[in-house]
């Protein structure tokens, strides 16, 4: 069988498409794999943040578009780009392991958050880190930053902001873990839902491709990541709103999940956590969920819309 892949043309997401080609061709059922590039709207709209033209799911609009036209079977997006709800034309196979999903404090002249002065400027495209951002650093100025990879560095590197954060896994992927000054730890930053994590999008019809999901999808990540969609699906989460999400598996073996909604100034954060088994994790996802909405979290989200 001959798999073409969907992908964005960044960088970034080319090293993924290449990443999931390299173990696709390992498969026997697979006898050649082709990557079909494309530009998404989300890459196109540089000049305006992603809550104000419509959010992650931009950046996979052309490549389900791509499906349906059966110009590929399959398309591999990072974790945190999937809207939360698919159409019904659409399946995910799963998520694939999952490389650090921390963010990373990135800076030429500064070793860490704690060390900018007053009224540094900070670039950041998300509202999640910018409201963590402000509520442990209220002196500090957040301005958005747009752009692929090598774009936002060059923007650090022209003295455009005094420092910048960006996803790990994003460095690390694409060799670039020289730029990371500091990770900055789930504990001062909760990380964005399924950050870190490659999911894998065919259509709903396509049975035959579930080879793959045995083959590349890792189950425990999948359902790691999954309650942490669950509590954005809960919430009505979407650019315009300050959310984060984080699961991990506990050294007994079961899941603890945290989660936090905010005002985009940072004045307000609302947080809950809650562990449960494994196979449990809608439950969890539901009772996490409970926990913050007890706290006002409603409040905040309806006044982020």
């Amino acid at each position: 069988m001959k798999i073409r892949i969907a992908s964005r043309e960044s960088r970034l997401a080319m090293w993924q498409a290449e990443h999931v080609k390299s173990l696709l061709l390992k498969l026997p059922e697979v006898s050649e794999v082709e990557i079909v590039g494309m530009t998404t709207k989300g890459d196109q709209i540089l000049d305006q943040s992603l809550s104000k033209i419509g959010g992650k799911g931009l950046f996979i609009k052309e490549l389900e578009a791509a499906l349906l036209a059966g110009q590929a079977d399959l398309a591999v997006h990072s974790g945190k780009d999937i809207p939360m709800a698919l159409e019904p034309e659409f399946k995910l196979l799963g998520f694939m392991t999952r490389e650090v999903p921390t963010d990373a404090f990135v800076s030429n002249d500064y070793a860490s958050l704690a060390d900018l002065p007053a009224g540094s400027v900070v670039g950041s495209s998300s509202l999640r880190r910018q409201a963590q951002l402000l509520a442990k650093y209220p002196h500090l100025k957040v301005h958005p930053l747009r752009g692929n990879l090598d774009t936002r560095l060059g923007k650090l590197d022209r003295g455009e902001y005094q420092a910048i954060i960006l996803a790990t896994a994003g460095l690390k992927r694409l060799g670039l873990e020289s730029r990371i000054k500091a990770n900055i730890a789930p504990e001062d930053m909760l990380p964005a839902v399924g950050q870190g994590a490659l999911g894998l999008e065919v259509l709903s019809s396509r049975s035959d491709l579930d080879f793959i999901t045995k083959a590349l999808v890792d189950p425990v990540c999948t359902q790691l990541v999954s309650a942490e969609r669950m509590v954005s699906r809960e919430l009505g989460g979407s650019c315009q709103v300050p959310l984060a999400g984080y699961a991990i598996l506990n050294n007994d073996g079961t899941m603890h999940l945290r989660a936090l909604v905010a005002t985009g100034d940072g004045k307000r954060v609302i947080e809950a956590e809650q562990s449960a088994p494994l196979a449990e994790f809608e439950q969890l996802a539901i009772d996490v969920v409970a926990k913050l909405k007890a706290q006002g979290a409603e409040a905040l989200l309806s006044a982020g819309h």
